[in-house]
């Protein structure tokens, strides 16, 4: 989804700057849009600054920050392992705050939008992905704290939800056993309204993204906004 982003929003009129942990293919894929590229490890804080920092001079400001990195491993509740635990966290709940926290210091000024990647998962729970769960569901109490502390500035803050079929939802599917698999999509069909799978990044999710970075959605904050087909009823 985050790739999908870069090569979007270029063509939309945005000035872009990719951060991803692996250089050689973020570069790839940013350079091919016409964006601007820094590498970053999001649970690492001098890295963020570093990245985030470099980004805002590139970019001669700062508007929006959209955090899509996130990892979900499969792994049972009661054996879930103390190291990817910690790993999971720090990629999903810490990596939110520090990117948050290095671009509140440049947004403060004159405002701007925080998009950050949540999940169903953190409101309902997701079976085999406790760690991944967990982390979620910080994200979500993260964002709607800060988007109530950093109204004052002109910053919202939004939790994105969404259900977009991607590189990672493919692994997810390749470690499922082949009658694992068929309830599976047994269940998204029940579940999601409107097609009965998970959307599409360039149809679905982009054209929504697009608009909550923009200005129009400047009273929007504090939300969860499920980019699902239908499948998650937020109250």
């Amino acid at each position: 989804m985050g790739e999908g982003i870069v090569r979007a929003f270029p063509a939309l009129g945005a000035s872009v700057v990719s951060l991803d942990l692996v250089e050689e293919s973020g570069r790839a894929v940013a350079e091919a849009a016409g964006a601007s590229f820094q590498q970053v490890d999001v649970s690492d804080q001098s890295s963020v600054d570093h990245a985030i920092d470099a980004a805002v001079e590139t970019l001669g400001g700062l508007d929006v920050l959209i955090h899509a990195a996130g990892i979900a491993p499969l792994a049972p509740s009661e054996s879930t392992p103390l190291d990817l635990w910690n790993t999971v966290m720090a990629i999903n709940a810490t990596g939110t705050m520090l990117t948050n926290q290095t671009a509140f210091r440049h947004l403060k000024v004159d405002g701007g939008a925080i998009l950050n990647f949540a999940s169903a998962a953190g409101l309902e729970g997701l079976p085999q992905k406790a760690a991944y769960s967990a982390s979620k569901g910080a994200v979500l109490a993260w964002t709607r704290t800060v988007a109530a502390e950093w109204g004052q500035y002109g910053i919202t803050v939004n939790a994105i939800a969404p259900a977009i079929w991607t590189p990672m939802y493919d692994i997810t599917r390749s470690e499922m056993p082949a009658e694992q698999l068929v309830q599976h999509d047994a269940i998204l069909a029940q579940r999601i309204p409107i097609g009965g799978r998970l959307g599409d990044i360039t149809r679905d999710f982009v054209p929504v993204m697009a608009f909550y970075a923009s200005e129009g959605a400047g009273f929007v904050t504090g939300q969860t906004i499920s980019i699902d087909g239908g499948a998650l009823k937020v109250r």
